[in-house]
């Protein structure tokens, strides 16, 4: 693989690494429907300029029911349900239970789409969530148990979305799937968003959260995960999952002040450990 496409991956993992901590900083004062409603909005707003392409516009007939799956699963609820958790979780485990989509995709995989699963994958899975176990219990004081909850079950709905685009859209240009499932979550909160926006103007570093994850940490990067799908295939792609909660972990440490304990370290190396073996396998067919 070129040196510029490993540098686009980890740039991709250091941006959406940080988006964490973005919206940590930015929920408690948007509110996190509100939150999520403006960050889909600004970020389909990068991809209108291509998709009212009369070439992309004619692919949206026949797709319709794809946007819309993709539109919940990949970005209204899993954003929604990240923004509630981090009101009571740290931004580092945010990232680090992110990463799980990964082990969440193969198992929705395995039932879904009868992907044969190896002996090998089937001990990195266990390896994963047991460091899940590990990161989700009472002694570890960077989140609650209800959080930790919200973000299993918003990795779990980036597995299923992973897996529906494998079996459904694989044919389907990308752009135009991604860009109007977020033109399509945006619309679908804006009326909330538009009763429930703060009485109160927002803190600078609030908008600039907002910003941050609108523009870039969803719109831009978007755009720059396609292009790696396009350029070195969605295998190869996928393992941005093991930059993300790297860069979390450190963006968190810096900027807010979050301590990295031994469960955080032992937990998030045993989820890592577990999506390598289980992405390294090939199933016995």
């Amino acid at each position: 693989m070129q040196i510029r496409y490993w540098f686009l991956l980890v740039l991709l993992g250091a941006i959406w690494g940080s988006s964490f901590m973005f919206i940590k900083i930015a929920t408690p004062e948007f509110g996190p429907i509100t939150l999520v409603g403006l960050r889909l909005l600004l970020a389909g707003s990068l991809f209108l300029p291509f998709l009212l392409m009369p070439k992309y516009l004619k692919q949206i007939r026949g797709n319709k029911s794809k946007i819309l799956f993709l539109s919940l699963f990949n970005t209204s609820i899993p954003f929604t349900l990240f923004s509630f958790a981090s009101l009571t979780s740290n931004s580092n485990m945010l990232a680090i239970l992110n990463s799980s989509a990964a082990l969440f995709t193969m198992v929705v995989a395995y039932f879904w789409i009868s992907e044969p699963v190896s002996k090998k994958q089937v001990f990195g899975l266990m390896l994963g969530f047991l460091g899940i176990i590990i990161l989700v219990n009472p002694f570890n004081a960077q989140t609650t148990l209800l959080a930790s909850m919200a973000c299993l079950l918003a990795a779990s709905c980036y597995g299923t979305a992973n897996v529906f685009i494998q079996k459904f859209a694989t044919e389907v240009n990308k752009l135009v799937l991604i860009g109007w499932s977020l033109i399509v979550g945006g619309l679908i909160f804006l009326p909330y968003t538009i009763l429930s926006f703060p009485a109160e103007m927002p803190s600078r570093e609030a908008i600039l959260s907002l910003l941050w994850l609108g523009g870039v940490g969803t719109g831009l990067a978007f755009i720059g995960y396609i292009r790696l799908i396009e350029k070195i295939g969605a295998v190869r792609t996928s393992t941005v999952a093991y930059f993300l909660p790297v860069f979390g972990i450190i963006w968190g440490n810096i900027f807010l002040n979050e301590q990295v304990t031994y469960i955080v370290v032992i937990g998030c190396l045993m989820v890592l450990t577990g999506i390598f073996v289980a992405n390294t396998s090939k199933p016995s067919t």
